[in-house]
C-alpha cells in the first residue's frame, strides 16, 4: 500500500510540474507589449521590401492559396458583408486585391493582422530587433529602433500585458501595380506599465486595463512568391 501510495504521489506531482510549466510558457508569450509609444510613421508608397528565406515574418492567412481567377458573376456576387459595405471603396479595394490574386481573403487577413500587431507589439516593448526585423519597412523599423534605443538609453522598462483585441476592421485598401497598401483599426485592451532604473512607475499603471487604439497600414506585392506582408505605417487611433 505504502509503494503505491508513493508512485501515485510522484505521477500526480509530475503531472502538477508539466502543467505549471505550461501556463508559464503561453503567459509568457501575452506580455510586453505596450500602447502605441513611438512617433506615426507615414505610409510608404514603395514596394515592399526583399525578405531573405531566414527572415521573422508574420504570415498572413490566405495569402499563399491558389486559385482560379473568379468570373465576372461570381465576382458581382461576393459578399463582403461584415467587412465592406458593398459598391463602398473598401469593397471596391477588395475587388482589385482578389482579381490581382484570387487567393486573398480579408476574413483571414484580418485574423493575421491581428497576430501580426500582437507580434510586433510585444517585440517592440522586449526590444526584440530579431524579430521586428523582418516584419517593418524601412521607415517603420528606424522609428521603433531609435524609440527602443531611446528606452534602453534611459534605462527604462516596459511591463504591459495584452487583455484582448477587441476590434480589427479595415479602413482602407488600395491596389496600385500590384502592391496591396490595407491599414486596419484596431481597438485592444491593454495593462502597460513604464519604469525607471528603479523599478519605480513613470507612465501608465501595472493594475489599469486602458483601451488603446491603434491605425496600422500593412502591405504587400500581390501575386509575388513571397506571402508575407510589411508594417508600412503607424497612426494613433480615434
Amino acid at each position: 500500500m505504502q509503494d503505491s501510495f508513493d508512485v501515485t504521489t510522484i505521477i500526480f506531482l509530475a503531472l502538477a510540474v508539466f502543467v505549471i510549466w505550461r501556463l508559464r510558457s503561453v503567459l509568457g508569450q501575452k506580455t510586453g507589449a505596450e500602447r502605441s509609444p513611438f512617433k506615426p510613421v507615414d505610409r510608404s508608397r514603395t514596394e515592399p521590401q526583399a525578405r531573405s528565406e531566414g527572415d521573422n515574418v508574420v504570415r498572413l492567412p490566405g495569402a499563399d492559396r491558389v486559385q482560379a481567377a473568379p468570373s465576372p458573376a461570381a465576382a458581382a456576387a461576393r459578399d463582403w458583408r461584415g467587412i465592406a459595405e458593398p459598391g463602398s471603396e473598401i469593397a471596391r479595394g477588395l475587388e482589385a486585391a482578389v482579381q490581382a490574386e484570387p487567393g486573398f481573403d480579408p476574413r483571414a487577413f484580418i485574423e493575421g493582422a491581428k497576430a501580426a500587431y500582437e507580434t510586433i507589439m510585444i517585440a517592440f516593448a522586449k526590444g526584440d530587433r530579431k524579430t521586428l526585423r523582418g516584419l517593418l519597412s524601412k521607415e517603420v523599423g528606424e522609428a521603433f529602433e531609435r524609440a527602443i534605443t531611446e528606452r534602453e538609453r534611459n534605462r527604462q522598462t516596459l511591463e504591459t500585458t495584452f487583455v484582448s483585441i477587441d476590434k480589427a476592421e479595415i479602413v482602407a485598401i488600395e491596389v496600385r501595380n500590384r502592391v496591396a497598401q490595407i491599414t486596419v483599426r484596431f481597438l485592444s485592451n491593454l495593462i502597460t506599465a513604464t519604469r525607471n532604473a528603479e523599478g519605480k512607475v513613470i507612465d501608465g499603471s501595472a493594475e489599469t486595463v486602458v483601451e488603446v487604439p491603434d491605425v496600422w497600414t500593412f502591405a504587400r506585392t500581390l501575386g509575388s512568391r513571397d506571402p508575407n506582408w510589411q508594417l508600412v505605417a503607424t497612426e494613433a487611433g480615434a
